[in-house]
């Protein structure tokens, strides 16, 4: 281990590259990430008004997300009486009360913004949110019916004493907890009624008979309020004393001992079912709710006041994103529909498109359809002999899927890794899996303790009596809904090299090979974090001799301490460094002696970056690669991954353009300082705002004005 006081050959003193000051916490890093998504919705300069409403959603969405994973895995920790600390020198407990405070305040800041900036700017907007209480004495039985009719039939009321257990409550499930008095033995009862996931959580009463929307406003009131005033149907000859609403979250991680499972689909459907019943992480409750109803609560779901967080007024925000359905254009993002070159071009012929020459696409900007179409022509194809592809996230209604199923009836080879431990798309994926095998396609679900996280699909057609085989390498997912709103890029080849390489790999994730040399892949776990690391170093070698170390690198984490510690070396050496990181990030920028020439900055707008590149100036004979890994331990160690080395001329220097616009980036970008602290980066004009460019760039022309549109 170097010390502070080591020396170099020139008696220049080595930094401490080991030191946990340098590092910043990868759980409060995430945290740091999500109130940057707050922010958004915060200003409202930044968003049109639904859209600010949209972040409030996935705001929320992430926050629950990252209790069922991050949360409960170091309340495992703690729990278990272990102590090792992070790269930054922490313990499971430390971060878990750290957690706390900083949530406990961004909910704060969140329910501030939405009672008393959003909800009034809707108002003015012509959409009102009202309480039952509110309404007319006609109106209330209008819903009165309506709730008997619709929502009563759903409803299952259980009771809590010596003859009905404590009931089971669902992970993320909205519940009212319900003190109850008989009104003959006047003996206290407690019940819960759940809030039906099934149903609307936010009704329209411009829908529902009995309620006149001839002045054009929009009126919602949320479902629990309408079943809370309308409690006594489901209790008669009680007297309802009062109610209050919870919510809770659980531990929603499988564990898998792959070496144990004789069927990981099975397995996995196991674990799908006992995702339900993990223990309770956190559970919400309203201020009002009294003390001893909150100790029943906590004693029956065993949870600690650590788990449990007041917050006032709504539980469950990621339900307002159904108010995006509302047809308001003009409080919206400006509708955009990318363009398809390859279809503007070629027509249908995508074989003909990729054959004339490599085609490189960046997401949304550039249409996703025409890695629909590949896919499509290949299943129909009579040339077209065999598909080869790994699917990790599809979605629920994927045309992908659907076209290997047709390629499978057809009679080609199909070849596809599903992976079943794609967490939240298990079910997903495990529906896809028996669909493609009950066609006749070949499905395999991986490697053992590793999962598949590469996007690849290898194409062979028989063409003049000779093989030719099509790649498509991406860096985002096989999925038309994602492939909207995510940044991503994909490479379309007929590279002998890099086809041979993916035969390779598709090999050793269908079969027994266990090939470990890659022409010019980067696959995890076997090169890819020496690789990296190596072109880093060589970066070194290029700033000592012509001072022309030059590294831009863009992805969605950065963990990996090696990789760090390279980093901070090149920075020391004088490598100038800049990195587009949209999340973690556990490196220090800026940090005198040791990160100076180390710029770190993430960018949060309209489509969530998602894209990896790795740029290598490497004394001009530039190197760039894209890919599926992030530089994070997982990503490196437990995945299979790929990069891929993009070999066009052009196509490098079209990249290299899109990340240096993106790093110029002054009104959605924040930028991280030494002591790990971002801030949004306010630079004088010209405005530029990265996505509105790329945006112009392929054909939005609507309210750009504003920005500089001389960067393209």
């Amino acid at each position: 281990m170097q010390t502070d006081n080591d020396e170099d050959d020139k008696g220049k003193i080595i930094p401490d590259f080991f030191d946990t000051s340098l590092y910043v916490n990868r759980e409060l890093s995430w945290i740091d990430f999500n109130q940057r998504v707050l922010d958004e919705a915060l200003d409202p300069a930044v968003h049109p008004l639904l859209e600010r409403v949209k972040f409030i959603s996935i705001f929320s969405s992430n926050l629950d997300e990252y209790f069922m994973i991050r949360v409960a895995g170091m309340e495992d920790q703690y729990e278990a009486g272990i102590q090792d600390r992070t790269i930054d020198g922490q313990t499971p407990f430390e971060q878990l009360e750290k957690i706390r405070a900083m949530v406990l305040r961004q909910f704060r800041e969140r329910n501030e913004c939405f009672y008393h900036d959003l909800v009034p700017e809707l108002q003015r907007e012509g959409i009102e949110f009202l309480r039952v209480a509110e309404l007319s004495a006609l109106q209330q039985r209008a819903l009165s019916h309506y709730f008997r009719k619709e929502i009563y039939p759903v409803l299952t009321p259980l009771a809590f004493d010596t003859g009905h257990p404590f009931p089971f409550m669902s992970n993320l499930s909205l519940n009212l907890a319900i003190e109850l008095e008989d009104e003959e033995s006047k003996a206290l009862k407690f019940a819960r009624v759940k809030v039906p996931g099934i149903l609307p959580r936010i009704l329209r009463l411009n829908d529902i008979k009995g309620f006149r929307d001839d002045d054009g406003i929009i009126r919602l009131i949320w479902i629990e309020d309408l079943i809370e005033s309308n409690l006594a149907h489901l209790f008669p000859k009680m007297r309802i004393i009062q109610s209050h609403l919870f919510r809770l979250i659980r531990d929603a991680d499988i564990e898998i001992e792959e070496d144990e499972a004789g069927d990981l689909l099975k397995t996995i459907e196991q674990g799908i079912r006992s995702r339900r019943y993990g223990k309770v992480v956190r559970l919400d409750i309203t201020p009002a709710m009294p003390i001893s109803v909150r100790k029943l609560l906590m004693k029956n779901l065993e949870v600690t006041e650590r788990n449990v967080y007041e917050i006032d007024g709504l539980l469950g925000f990621s339900s307002l994103l159904e108010l995006l359905k509302i047809d308001r254009p003009e409080l919206k993002d400006d509708p955009f529909v990318p363009r398809n070159r390859i279809a503007e071009q070629f027509g249908t012929d995508i074989f003909a498109a990729i054959k004339a020459k490599d085609r490189l696409l960046y997401h949304p900007y550039d249409s996703f359809q025409p890695v629909v179409d590949f896919i499509n022509q290949a299943a129909l194809d009579a040339d077209v002999l065999s598909i080869k592809q790994t699917l990790y996230r599809v979605g629920s209604n994927s045309p992908i899927v659907h076209a290997l199923m047709k390629a499978a009836e057809e009679g080609k080879q199909v070849a596809v890794l599903v992976e079943l431990k794609a967490r939240f798309d298990e079910e997903n994926n495990i529906v896809w899996a028996r669909a493609l095998e009950d066609v006749g396609a070949h499905v395999a679900y991986g490697l053992p303790g590793l999962k598949t996280h590469a996007k690849l699909t290898l194409v062979v057609r028989r063409e003049q009596k000779k093989l030719k085989r099509y790649l498509h390498l991406g860096t985002g997912n096989y999925n038309l809904a994602t492939g909207k709103i995510y940044t991503d890029y994909s490479l379309f080849t007929i590279n002998e090299q890099l086809a041979n390489d993916a035969a390779e790999l598709f090999n050793a994730l269908t079969g027994y090979s266990k090939h470990t040399e890659y022409r010019k892949l980067l696959v995890s776990p076997i090169n890819t974090r020496k690789r990296i690391i190596e072109m880093i170093e060589r970066e070194v070698e290029w700033s000592q001799k012509e001072n022309k170390g030059r590294i831009i690198m863009k992805m969605n984490a950065l963990v990996d301490a090696k990789t760090i510690r390279a980093l901070y070396s090149a920075s020391c050496q004088g490598v100038k460094i800049d990195l587009v990181i949209r999340g973690v990030c556990c490196l220090k920028p800026g940090i005198p002696g040791i990160s100076e020439n180390i710029r770190v900055i993430s960018v949060i707008g309209r489509f969530l970056e998602h894209s990896r590149a790795y740029y290598f100036h490497n004394g001009g004979k530039e190197q760039l690669y894209l890919g599926s890994a992030d530089i994070m331990p997982r990503n490196l160690d437990d995945r299979v991954e790929t990069l891929f080395p993009v070999f066009d001329k052009a196509f490098i220097q079209l990249v290299k353009s899109d990340l240096e616009l993106i790093l110029s980036d002054n009104v959605k970008a924040w930028q991280m300082h030494a002591d790990g602290i971002y801030s949004r980066i306010t630079n004088d004009d010209p405005k530029v705002n990265s996505q509105a460019l790329f945006l112009y760039r392929a054909g939005l022309k609507k309210n750009l004005c504003k920005f500089n549109v001389d960067e393209l």
